[in-house]
């Protein structure tokens, strides 16, 4: 028996690639399947079963394409109702795969059809518990997104999470290993460890949502502090529940290349976005008029989600070259399937050609603190609510980059300000969008906070709860 966790840094997320005696179990496929296809085939393996914990909302899952390509059998834990064949297990029932076998354990609360998978291995031991978003490892799964759908609400949800833990999750040996569906980073839960493997004894002690007296404290202890989950998680829900075309499909058609001429009548035509991917360093220095910043080398897709509130949005790309084809892999995985294609010889190639181009106005933290005025000089810090009350420069206004379409309607657009993340990676995302809505009054910081910090630029973690962006926010 062999188990091997496939762990996504981007989407901190885990899959895991399960082979005994010739047969293999894959949990929570990615959406590009080829690299599941070729370790099959080196390890000379037939895969039998797909388990899926649920149907993911930050990720599209490559269950439907590697049911396709290797004939295995879809498994979803009771009362799932995919529209695609698939086997919808009973509570406690029994896989095999090779020598070892996989029992089913439903834990409605993060979803309804929400199940936990227990590895029993080939001396009839329980082993190893795959344990989806029911339970990670520091925390346990949202109980929120899956109200409209269960007609429960938060509350609800969680209460029937505390019974799935207690009653499932917890009687269980503590020396099983615990292997979650999401790390640290993830926005399905709000307290993950770093790491990425635990035991189940380990997270009876440590982790807080186990160690709650009763179910009125559990729930109001995994309920507080919920941040607005960003709005294409009910997209890929939909995707994962209903299917979707094939990745292969939506390579072919991103990596058509477009002369600068051809570029720029698709977006014209089309409608698209343009998402430039490159790093926001080379963006500040020059970009396609109205295009948008999200940088590859960084959280790019759960970004691009959080930004474009639509999965079925046209996209054009500028990469680097060479990087095509990870940007429309990447893109495909939260669901964004309508690539048009990219530039062909990317940035250079448009500016080669002598179209318009653009710029953001980024200074160095130091000119930054040698312009700085405390009581004038006003500083927009797009960070993490939790990055700023950490510390901030002084009488900065918070304005998280994930609420930006909320806040952009606030500024004044005649009254200058300072822009800054923590590195420059959001600021510049920020920057690129403000840009494209017509506002050219801010100054970005490079290097960002952590830049700042290096100058004598006053700061504090006071938090003014009355202090607003502008007079009409």
């Amino acid at each position: 028996m062999n188990i091997e966790q496939i762990y996504t840094g981007c989407l901190a997320q885990g899959a895991y690639y399960i082979t005994s005696n010739g047969e293999a179990a894959i949990i929570d496929p990615l959406r590009e399947t080829q690299p599941y296809i070729d370790r099959l085939e080196k390890d000379g393996a037939k895969l039998k079963y797909i388990f899926e914990t649920h149907f993911h909302a930050d990720f599209v899952s490559g269950h439907v394409d590697l049911s396709n390509r290797a004939g295995a059998e879809i498994v979803y834990g009771p009362t799932a109702n995919p529209k695609f064949k698939s086997i919808i297990a009973e509570n406690d029932q029994i896989f095999e795969i090779g020598n070892v076998k996989i029992k089913v354990l439903h834990t409605p609360g993060h979803t309804m059809e929400s199940s936990c998978f227990l590895l029993i291995d080939e001396h009839g031991k329980e082993s190893a518990l795959f344990s989806g978003d029911t339970l990670f490892l520091g925390d346990v799964g949202r109980p929120d997104l899956a109200q409209k759908a269960s007609h429960l609400t938060q509350d609800e949800l969680a209460g029937l999470l505390y019974q799935s833990l207690i009653e499932k999750i917890m009687p269980l040996a503590d020396d099983i290993t615990v292997y979650p569906a999401h790390g640290a980073g993830s926005a399905c839960g709000k307290n993950m460890q770093k790491e990425t493997v635990d035991t189940l004894g380990n997270q009876k002690k440590t982790n807080y949502a186990l160690n709650q007296r009763n179910k009125e404290a559990f729930i109001k202890a995994v309920t507080n502090g919920l941040l607005a989950p960003p709005a294409y998680f009910g997209m890929n829900v939909a995707m994962n529940k209903n299917g979707y075309g094939s990745f292969e499909q939506v390579l072919n058609m991103g990596m058509t290349a477009f002369s600068a001429d051809d570029f720029e009548m698709t977006a014209e035509n089309s409608g698209a976005l343009i998402l430039d991917t490159r790093s926001n360093v080379d963006f500040a220095k020059g970009f396609i008029p109205q295009s948008v910043n999200i940088g590859l080398n960084g959280d790019f897709a759960p970004w691009v989600g959080a930004m474009i509130v639509d999965v079925k949005q046209p996209i054009l790309l500028v990469n680097d070259e060479g990087q095509e084809e990870e940007a429309i892999t990447r893109l495909s995985r939260v669901g964004f399937d309508s690539v048009l294609g990219h530039l062909k010889g990317g940035f250079s190639a448009w500016k080669n050609s002598g179209k318009e181009t653009d710029d953001v106005n980024r200074i160095t933290a130091d000119e930054f603190a040698s312009r700085f005025e405390t009581g004038k000089s006003i500083v927009v810090d797009v960070r993490r609510e939790s990055e700023y009350a950490a510390e901030h420069v002084e009488e900065a206004y918070s304005k998280p980059l994930a609420y930006i379409n909320d806040w952009i309607k606030d500024v004044d657009s005649q009254e200058h300000f300072f822009l800054h993340c923590a590195g420059g990676y959001r600021s510049m995302i920020a920057a690129s969008i403000l840009q494209a809505r017509g506002y050219r009054n801010f100054t970005e910081v490079e290097g960002g906070f952590s830049a700042i910090v290096q100058t004598n630029v006053p700061r504090t973690d006071f938090i003014c709860q009355s202090k607003v962006l502008s007079p009409n926010s």
